[in-house]
């Protein structure tokens, strides 16, 4: 593989970068670089200036208001993003739903619900996880029957990210009993201003309440919101989660992280032992291979193949890489990493933090935080089984 960008993908390069430099406001930027609380205001700022610049659906074709960027071009945006310490695009409508919307609803549906994805105006969750239905998605409980031109939706998701901002959730929903638990699932589209929506928080261990319960009591659905045939979401879903084992992966975060790695062992002292660089370069090779497989993968979905199997394998690496550079933070800091101060997340805090730098403060949150990543998106269990029986028969 020919790993140099061509001179005209430097130059691509070197545009986005001026333009990210030039428009990302400064204090999102240190937020992000010192792993301190992004707020919704935080988020959607960026969202709006990516939405006003067109490049918020940065993966989108031309025909559906995107820029039409191919698979390096898109890479090398994302790459440039994290690295200048921008706030990791929230995926659930650009990445995730906009694709499903794009390829099976119905001209209306891409009229109607489109533009504020690309504008970054409206915020969207995503509704597959219930309780005892994570990693087999398929055993979905959630309710929806059909009422002449409505639906009715009864049931409960939860680690709903970010579901208190939420103002539209694409759900997966039962509406058939018979046959595979596979062929009885439909894709709705769920205004979260519905009266019988009712979000509620989940506390984690850093103290942030980034995931929450959905629940589902008697809500009214317009039959227009259905996203292609009725039963035939498992398909949609599979290709959404196609676009989300690549997303998930965020192996550019991961580059971005491993200089603020770097930065905390130079500041602590410890970048000189070799033991712990040799742990560094460790860590430096896994992410280069990792960016090759998402290399890979959007390789695959420029010619059109199916890239579901590597995805696979992207969000098994990426979630070891997340939780493994949040580690070695840690290691770094020693007991000066421990406290966890919920308070340290907040830009311009200055509270006591005896013997400690201000950038130790927040890693424990950082590491509480990364536990989740081998269990969201298909637990890494799962996702081995899955992998060893379509790729190795």
């Amino acid at each position: 593989m020919d790993l140099a960008f061509t001179p005209e993908e430097q130059a691509f390069r070197e545009e986005i970068r001026a333009w990210v430099h030039a428009n990302l406001p400064k204090d999102i930027s240190h937020k992000v670089h010192n792993a301190l609380r992004l707020s919704r205001d935080d988020m959607q700022r960026w969202a709006k200036i990516l939405g006003k610049k067109g490049w918020l659906g940065h993966g989108w074709s031309k025909e559906f208001g995107g820029p039409g960027w191919n698979a390096v071009q898109k890479h090398l945006f994302e790459e440039e993003c994290a690295l200048a310490g921008a706030p990791r695009v929230v995926p659930f409508g650009p990445v995730m739903v906009a694709p499903v919307i794009m390829a099976f609803g119905s001209p209306e549906q891409q009229k109607r619900f489109l533009p504020g994805i690309a504008s970054g105006e409206v915020w969207w969750s995503q509704g597959y996880s219930e309780p005892g239905s994570g990693s087999d998605l398929a055993s979905v409980k959630c309710r929806a029957e059909r009422q002449g031109d409505k639906y009715i939706v009864n049931g409960q998701k939860t680690w709903t990210t970010l579901g208190q901002y939420g103002e539209w959730i694409f759900c997966l929903v039962r509406t058939s009993t018979e046959g595979k638990p596979q062929t009885g699932i439909s894709f709705l589209l769920i205004d979260m201003k519905s009266p019988g929506v009712t979000v509620r928080p989940i506390v984690l261990l850093d103290g942030e309440a980034e995931v929450n319960e959905v629940w589902f009591d008697n809500v009214e659905v317009p039959a227009e919101n259905l996203i292609g045939e009725e039963n035939k979401g498992w398909t949609y879903a599979k290709h959404l989660l196609s676009h989300e084992r690549t997303n998930i992966a965020d192996v550019n975060r991961a580059k971005r992280e491993l200089e603020r790695l770097k930065r905390i062992a130079k500041a602590e002292g410890v970048y000189d032992d070799l033991r712990f660089r040799d742990e560094i370069a460790k860590l430096e090779v896994d992410v280069v291979a990792l960016e090759m497989l998402v290399l890979r993968v959007l390789s695959a979905e420029k010619s059109g193949k199916n890239s579901l199997d590597i995805a696979g394998l992207l969000k098994i690496r990426g979630s070891e890489i997340q939780q493994r550079y949040s580690e070695l933070m840690m290691l770094a800091a020693g007991p000066f990493s421990l406290p966890f101060i919920e308070e340290a997340m907040e830009a311009g805090w200055q509270g006591d933090f005896p013997g400690g730098l201000p950038g130790d403060a927040p890693l424990a949150s950082t590491y509480f935080n990364m536990r989740k990543t081998t269990i969201y998106g298909g637990s890494n269990e799962v996702q081995r089984n899955i992998v060893s029986q379509v790729v190795l028969g």
